[in-house]
This record gives structure tokens, sequence and C-alpha cells, in this order.
């Protein structure tokens, strides 16, 4: 008998009639002989809902408040799914985070798991029941309640999988699985059956959203083998591995983008050593998260300066950057809240030469100007325009032999 983690979002769990059919699922499951423990979201749109609650009497509420409201919304979908099983005539039990022994450190609202009592979990499985625990939360070590950030639940999931030794953890969505691309923006985009996990970080972190970018890294981390698929219809999914199956690996696996990119640059800073932690050190102690950076260096003794933050972030960091520019006595501060990042990412990549000449060509081609450029052994991301990112997606998605009517292997000219 095998043991299963499945989640479900909360547009899975968006109304009663959906959680009824998530418990059709989940006896499905039961009934090819597997033992279930289930990891829920809040109802659609609920986290959403409570966090605009919070915020009525302070804009920023005490943090520890908070946690305890924006909570609730997993507990209401974890114990509406227990009575939907158990009408079906399937015994189910109901957790909280707190009533797991999850246990996080201190923070609360993007507390990481340091440990899970799985005790409570497996005398109910070995009692033949379906255990449903809320994700997003969890418990320090002062017993309060403390929440992992957006798409926690999947972390949660991903987590209990591997204390459990699970034989996989089944992230269901509304989509088939993970796609070579959006397919909103590409139509052609394919549907992959195995993507490996440091390909799966990088898109993740690259702005794809199928599944939380730390949830990603921990079933990496831990080897956990995780299945995204649909909660619509029944299909494979796609399974990411430790490994590539195939001898013959893609060079690229897919294209991914981030509009919530902003771009700043601050011109004729004097070009001394230090002078990067001069500019970067305000930045970061107001906790603003820097991506990609661009030092140029002028034959008059300056330098120029550039980086991208994220958008929401895009009017603090230029208010600090102009502070920092008198300090500094750099000549101009400029920025664009119009740009966007534009990625490939795969495995393949790192053992082909001529893959970021083929996509700067295919976008050069196009007359689509590449703003800064980042680079790791199985991505390179680009800054662009963003009133040209979707063609410019569509174009790299053909570039390199991804569209579904092509040959899955294609190797584009990579000369």
């Amino acid at each position: 008998m095998a043991l299963i983690v499945q989640k479900y979002g909360g547009s899975s769990v968006a109304d009663l009639e959906h959680i009824g059919h998530v418990a059709d699922l989940i006896i499905k499951s039961r009934q090819r002989g597997d033992q279930v423990v289930v990891v829920v979201s809040a109802m659609f749109g609920e986290t959403d809902r409570l966090t605009k609650l919070a915020k009525h009497f302070n804009p920023e509420p005490d943090p520890r408040e908070a946690a305890v409201l924006v909570s609730t919304g997993e507990q209401v979908s974890m114990a509406l799914l227990a009575m939907a099983l158990m009408a079906r005539g399937q015994p189910a039990c109901s957790y909280s985070g707190a009533q797991i022994g999850l246990r996080t450190n201190d923070c609360y609202h993007r507390a990481r798991i340091l440990d899970i009592d799985t005790s409570r979990i497996t005398a109910d499985l070995d009692a033949n029941k379906v255990v449903v625990v809320a994700g997003f939360q969890g418990i320090n070590e002062h017993g309060d309640i403390t929440t992992l950030g957006r798409g926690g639940s999947d972390i949660t999931a991903v987590a209990l999988a591997a204390a459990l030794q699970a034989k996989e953890c089944q992230i269901f969505k509304d989509v088939d699985g993970v796609y070579t691309a959006d397919p909103r923006i590409v139509p052609q985009a394919r549907l992959l059956e195995h993507i490996t996990y440091d390909e799966m970080v990088e898109l993740t972190s690259l702005g794809a959203k199928v599944i939380q970018n730390r949830a990603a890294e921990f079933a990496g981390q831990y080897q956990v083998p995780l299945r995204v698929l649909s909660s619509l219809h029944e299909g494979p999914g796609t399974l990411i591995e430790f490994t590539q199956r195939s001898l013959e690996k893609p060079i690229v696996s897919g294209i991914t983008y981030n509009r919530n990119e902003a771009k700043l640059t601050i011109l004729g800073v004097p070009d001394h050593p230090g002078i990067a932690s001069s500019i970067i050190k305000p930045i970061s102690a107001a906790d603003i998260a820097i991506d990609m950076i661009i030092q140029n260096a002028a034959s008059d003794g300056t330098t120029d300066f550039t980086f991208t933050v994220h958008r929401d972030e895009y009017n603090l960091t230029l208010d600090l950057l102009h502070s920092i520019a008198n300090d500094l006595q750099a000549k101009i501060v400029t920025g664009d809240d119009k740009i966007a990042k534009l990625s490939i990412v795969g495995g393949g990549m790192h053992s082909h030469s001529g893959v970021a000449n083929t996509m700067f060509h295919t976008l050069g081609q196009a007359g689509i100007n590449i703003q800064m450029i980042s680079t790791s052994e199985i991505k390179v991301s680009v800054v662009v325009a963003e009133q040209v990112l979707e063609k410019g997606v569509r174009l790299l998605h053909s570039a390199f032999g991804l569209d579904h009517c092509a040959n899955n292997r294609h190797d584009p000219d990579l000369s």
C-alpha cells in the first residue's frame, strides 16, 4: 500500500461543489489502494478577503494577529473536506498545522518549517482514515500560529511527503501540469511529461506560477517525487524528478517570464572599491530584494550601476536611490517600471554552445531590444520592454523547437 500526499489549491476547493469533487478524487485514490494525506488551501479568494479585513483597523496589522486571522481560511477548507469524505462513507480526520505539531521559526508571514510530528497522522492512516491537513500554517516555539507565505500550502504538502516518506506528492491544479510556456500566450505550448528539480526551481523563481518556489526547492533538497496534475480531469500531469529520463535531453525545457519587474539606474558614480556596497546596502536595509545587476565603468573615473527590483518596490527604491545619489555625488538617477524579464530554462543548455546567441539573434531579428542579461548553467534571462514580452515568448518558443507541432527533440541552429 503506497502513501500519497495530495495538495488541492484554492480553485480546487472554491465552493462546496468543488470540495465534493475533490472528495470523489480522493476516494478514487483510496480505491486504488493508496493511503492518502491531503493538504488544502483556503477557498478561492478567502485569503485575500481575510487580509483585507486585517487591514481595516491598521494598514500594517500586528503580524501575530494577522497570522491568526488568515490561517482560518485553510481550517474551513480542511473541515469541510473531511465532512464531505465522511458523508461519502470514507473515514477522515482534519488537523490544523498546530495540531500535527508542524513547528516553524518565529516569522509570522514567511515562516520556515523546522519539524513535523507525524504520530497522529500515521495513527489515523493505520486506522484507514484519510488525513486532511490545513496548509500554509504552523506553530512556533511559543505556541503562536505562523504562516508560510503565499503558496505555502505547497510547502506544507512537500514537507509532509518528506516527513512521511511518501511515494509521491501530488499537486492538483486547474491546469494539466507544467507546460513549455504559458498556454495563454503560446497556444502551441506542450505539456511536459518530466522535468528536473533544478529546471523547476529556475522556472518558478523566474515567474512560472505552477508551484511555489520554496516548495520546488524543498522537493529537490529531500528528493520528494513531485507531480503536478489537473483536478478537473484525469491525466498523467508532469513528474518533477532528480534527473531527466531521456538520454536526449531537450536543450531548452521551457520559456517563462515575469512582468513584476522594474529597472533603476544610477549614473556617474565615482568608481572606487566598495561603491557597489554603498548603493546596495541602504536598499537591502529597507528589505528590498535586488535581482539582476549590471555595473559599467567609464573612462572618466565614474561607473554606472543598473539593477532590477519587484515592481511593487519601485517607488520606494527610486526615492532611496535619489538619496544615495546625493550622498555619492552621482550625476543622474533614472528608472523604468514598464519592463519584464524573459527567460529560457533547460538542463541541456550547459552542454550546448550557442544557446544564448540563438536567443539574442531571435529577439534581435524581431526588433526586440535587450536591456539586461543574466545567465546560469541552466537559464538565460533578459530584460525587455513589457510591451514586446508576449511576442518574445512566442518567438523563443518556436526558435527552440518547443511548439507542439515540432519534433519533441528538434535542435535549433545553435552555431
